[in-house]
């Protein structure tokens, strides 16, 4: 290595694929930093060609567009929960690290470009649980956000929640995609992580729950029959039915509607029973509203009855409610994507929501930042 001028120095070329490349010398370029902005020199390669530049130093310290991994890491989890001039005012005020709102949002969307780039590729451990698992329950639901051009639209977030044998949740994967006519993004996500689930727990018990939609059953339906209707769903639809049962008596309504939530819960095959006990109601003098209402809870039973076996499902420890999919969607969406005003384009909601599922599902965020540290920031040549 020779000297040949100020803050220049002839190194041995770089051959990367077919191409040489030699150093253009030492050129100044500042870093962001939990701590501060820092300038350093560092060698830029080129090709005789000239155009796009290579940096070693910044392939070699995972340096994300200008930031330090570490940086990087804390504003796009920030980002993850919030909105850019939140985060700028979280870091200037908390931190003393005052930084521009277009840098948050590039750096976020950066970091979320690979975690969609990877994901297939990528693959994350389950976390060391402390009891055999025995039953994994699958579940998909939509709720609606705001996208530009395009409305309110249904967002899809699935979860997919790991059991033991007294019926306690260990652990849950979140999948969460946006706005999509066909769904194939969600499902194609949904079905990596499922597969890869039943390879770890082959022995357990895959089972489906969901509410009455009949588009997440054709989805679950692919990998088990064992399916079970949300019994809070299913229970509210009694709601209705009380109503027709005692139209004048409120404290009888109620004392019906406990007696029937009781018994479809505990009682095998109560559905069929309460499915027969609804088709008999004496329905003359009832209003037109109790009437839709009863009608609508006779349809919601004669398509579900079967998935309504709660009895044999509370007996043997596994779940009857939908709950850890309806909590995905206010948290993995509506908490940061229905704040209000918010509208969105596509490309932005979707790196978040990559974000999020990776911040919410325990223990994924800090494997993805250890393969960063491990295979680096995958972005094409160039400075």
């Amino acid at each position: 290595m020779s000297l040949t001028g100020k803050n220049k120095c002839r190194l041995t070329p770089l051959i990367l694929g077919s191409s040489r490349w030699t150093s253009k010398g030492q050129e100044p370029k500042a870093y962001q930093t939990p701590y501060g902005e820092v300038s350093i020199a560092r060698h830029v390669y080129q090709t005789g060609e000239g155009g796009t530049t290579f940096c070693p130093l910044e392939r070699d310290a995972r340096i994300i567009l200008t930031s330090t991994p570490r940086f990087a890491m804390q504003i796009s989890h920030k980002y993850g929960e919030g909105p850019a001039a939140r985060v700028v005012k979280d870091l200037t005020d908390n931190h003393g690290r005052p930084i521009a709102e277009s840098f948050v949002q590039n750096t976020a969307a950066a970091v979320a470009a690979v975690v969609q780039a990877k994901e297939e590729q990528w693959h994350y451990a389950t976390p060391k649980l402390q009891e055999p698992i025995r039953t994994v329950s699958v579940g998909v639901d939509g709720t609606c956000m705001f996208v530009v051009d395009d409305g309110h639209r249904q967002a899809m977030v699935g979860s997919i929640s790991l059991y033991d044998k007294e019926g306690e949740r260990h652990h849950t994967i979140y999948v969460a995609a946006t706005p999509e006519y066909g769904k194939e993004t969600f499902y194609q996500r949904m079905s990596r992580e499922i597969d890869h689930v039943r390879q770890l727990y082959p022995q357990a018990r895959l089972t489906a729950v969901a509410d009455g939609s009949e588009d997440n059953w054709t989805f679950t339906r692919q990998y088990t029959q064992d399916e079970c209707v949300d019994f809070y769903h299913a229970s509210a639809y009694l709601d209705w039915v009380a109503k027709a049962v005692h139209p004048r008596s409120p404290t009888a309504r109620q004392e019906w509607l406990e007696d029937r939530r009781h018994k479809l819960k505990h009682e095998k095959d109560y559905a069929k029973k309460l499915l027969t006990e609804m088709e008999n109601l004496p329905v003359a003098g009832l209003s037109e509203s109790v009437l839709e209402e009863l009608s609508k809870a006779k349809t919601y039973f004669t398509n579900h009855h079967q998935q309504m076996k709660y009895a044999q499902r509370v007996e043997a420890k596994m779940p009857i409610g939908s709950g850890v999919t309806e909590a995905a969607c206010k948290t993995i969406v509506k908490m940061r994507m229905c704040r209000g005003g918010a509208k969105w384009k596509e490309e932005g909601a979707a790196g978040v929501l990559s974000l999020r599922t990776l911040i919410y599902t325990e223990e994924r965020w800090q494997q993805f930042w250890a393969k960063i540290d491990r295979y680096g920031f995958p972005i094409a040549i160039g400075a």
